[in-house]
């Protein structure tokens, strides 16, 4: 409750739709009863593997994405892709501990099968079933929009979008003169902002979406208190879309309605995957390197004079500064207030660091930062402390990269930014992509970009 005379808006969840909680468990339990079913099928018993096979796929998997609102195309490409990376890394973690002897192949392949199948035909069944709900007349969910600029434009789409799963967009209610609203709200507008009791009763209304920019508090107030006599579901639309949200949500301080804006992804079960794939992913990892980093350490020694590794101070969490290791590639090691970004051509790049840059090998010793805690293996890349100091000065959300630990790889890599930027441009290019991985995280997409990141080793023109 709050204070005499202050409203707050009412947030709900949409109509007609599945429990996150369901969407977030369906397909990492399916994964694990399929495993557990074919077992049964073979006449297999459940062993210590097995139960090891159904720990790390539920760490794999969790949390599941909500398909049922997507068409049968996306819907099956996204569940195919997903399962084929956690494959991916469960066929590395059996080749590095050599535990394929423990299982019947046949369970394997039958699993491998019939998971992503499976998968698919729950996802469909539970769109079916929403949209069998929403069919019937008296799911319908009527909605008006409050304010025909921008942000009612922008929910006007989704609404529209949602149409198939119960929501009308009736109109717009709207104080100002039609050709000063957003051209889309032409002939859309069905009143004034007085005559919403009305309208409410008039068509029906069962969701209101209040849109109007918070200079106008005394009028939403207003609102809420003609609102708060009716049955309807009200829904406040914070104009938001100038500002970079991450990870934006809701959620309740003592009694106190808050709003997130910016915030880390890494925050509950999420941070502990987040840790647990990181550790897992980075010890196999180890595991399997640990020749080709010998091999690099004795070229590195032998190709030029100095350390082996080369340390470099960097931001990570926070802004915090942390130690990064790399295998030393130049005759310099800068790492003051001024740090010179290598060029094509660099003449302090030896011969042999040209090699193990353009192949990426010079990053393999940040798989034992990430198992100290200070990196992960996906992230935003970490960038010299000088650097951070000259960008953060420039660059509108600069320092948002930092509310996640930096990363070996990361989405700006894979997407072609990488290297030398020697202009703005590409910084800010570099520095969109790192916020786009935060607002959209999700275990599938590191397992995206790690095998990306493998094909890029190979082959990338922009590595020097």
């Amino acid at each position: 409750m709050g204070d005499a005379g202050t409203a707050y808006p009412v947030f709900s969840r949409p109509p007609q739709s599945i429990p996150v909680a369901v969407a977030a468990l369906l397909e990492p339990l399916l994964a694990v009863g399929v495993l557990l079913a074919v077992q049964a099928a073979f006449g297999e018993p459940m062993n210590r593997a097995a139960a090891l096979l159904s720990i790390l796929t539920l760490l794999l998997t969790f949390p599941g994405t909500n398909r049922f609102h997507d068409n049968l195309l996306n819907t099956t490409v996204d569940i195919l892709s997903a399962w084929a990376f956690v494959l991916t890394v469960l066929l590395l973690c059996g080749f590095a501990t050599r535990s394929f002897g423990f299982f019947d192949q046949n369970v394997l392949i039958a699993w491998a099968v019939l998971t992503p199948v499976i998968q698919l035909a729950a996802a469909r069944a539970g769109s079916a079933i929403i949209k069998a709900r929403a069919a019937h007349p008296s799911a319908r969910r009527a909605a008006l929009v409050i304010g025909a600029g921008q942000v009612g434009e922008r929910m006007v789409d989704v609404l529209n979008r949602l149409k198939p799963y119960g929501h009308d967009f009736v109109g717009y209610l709207e104080d100002r003169e039609p050709q000063r609203c957003v051209q889309s709200a032409q002939g859309k507008i069905i009143g004034r902002l007085d005559d919403l009791g009305a309208t409410i009763r008039r068509h029906q209304i069962k969701d209101v979406y209040i849109t109007l920019p918070l200079s106008q508090q005394p009028r939403i107030a207003a609102l809420l208190a003609t609102l708060h006599n009716s049955a309807v579901s009200v829904h406040f639309v914070p104009d938001v879309f100038g500002v970079h949200v991450i990870q934006g949500r809701m959620r309740n301080m003592e009694g106190v309605p808050v709003v997130s804006l910016i915030d880390t992804p890494f925050v509950g079960i999420n941070g502990v995957i987040k840790r647990l794939s990181d550790i897992v992913l980075a010890s196999i990892i180890l595991v399997l390197i640990a020749p080709i980093m010998l091999a690099v350490a004795i070229g590195v020694k032998l190709s030029s004079p100095g350390p082996i590794v080369f340390k470099q101070r960097r931001n990570g969490l926070d802004g915090e500064e942390i130690v990064v290791y790399k295998f030393r590639s130049m005759t310099t090691m800068d790492n003051g207030n001024v740090v010179r970004q290598a060029t094509r051509g660099d003449a302090r790049i030896t011969p042999f660091g040209a090699f193990i840059r353009k192949t990426s090998l010079d990053e393999l010793p940040q798989f034992i930062n990430v198992l100290q805690g200070r990196m992960s293996i996906v992230g935003p890349r970490p960038h010299a402390v000088a650097h951070n100091e000259q960008y953060r000065a420039i660059i509108n959300a600069y320092m948002v990269r930092h509310k996640v630990k930096p990363g070996i790889t990361g989405w700006a890599q894979v997407n072609g930014h990488r290297g030398e930027t020697d202009v703005v441009e590409k910084m800010v290019a570099r520095v969109e992509h790192d916020i786009d991985y935060l607002r959209n995280w999700s275990l599938t997409l590191d397992l995206r970009i790690i095998a990306r990141t493998l094909k890029l080793m190979l082959w990338d023109r922009q590595a020097y």
